[in-house]
């Protein structure tokens, strides 16, 4: 993808990747494998340097997690 305001902080590139992934907070939640943080992920496709937003993990998504692991 190609986004005319983003630029690679290490190479300038403008081409880009994004995702998400989520992963556990506390002791509790690691204890129960509830992955209750989330974050989306931008990531250069010439160099591969990745940033991280924090997001907001919704309830339901948490309770879905808890009962499907």
């Amino acid at each position: 993808m190609n986004h005319r305001k983003w630029h690679c902080l290490r190479c300038s590139g403008r081409d880009y990747e994004t995702g998400e992934i989520r992963v556990s907070g506390g002791f509790w939640s690691r204890i129960f494998d509830v992955q209750n943080k989330k974050y989306s992920a931008v990531s250069c496709q010439r160099c591969g340097f990745t940033e991280f937003y924090a997001r907001e993990a919704s309830t339901l998504g948490n309770v879905f997690d808890f009962f499907t692991r």
